[in-house]
């Protein structure tokens, strides 16, 4: 949602207000890192173990991913 402190967006409206949101403010350019995101996001979703909330990690990229070999590791982990 752009807010780094309270990333979460409420229901599928939220995640598309973000979406909409974010093409008018990000600029895209490299290197682009994806698995620390990956990770970050993975974290938030184990800390929730009794399925109340699930996470959507939407990823806005070029086509360049400066790291795809930790990017494909922290996706299939």
């Amino acid at each position: 949602n752009g807010d780094a402190a309270n990333p979460a967006c409420s229901g599928i409206e939220g995640v598309l207000e973000a979406y909409h949101r974010s093409l008018r403010r990000v600029q895209l350019y490299g290197p682009t890192n994806f698995a620390p995101v990956v990770n970050h996001v993975a974290r938030s979703a184990a800390a929730v173990l009794d399925g109340s909330q699930y996470f959507v990690l939407l990823i806005i990229t070029d086509g360049v991913i400066s790291d795809m070999a930790q990017t494909k590791e922290a996706i299939v982990n």
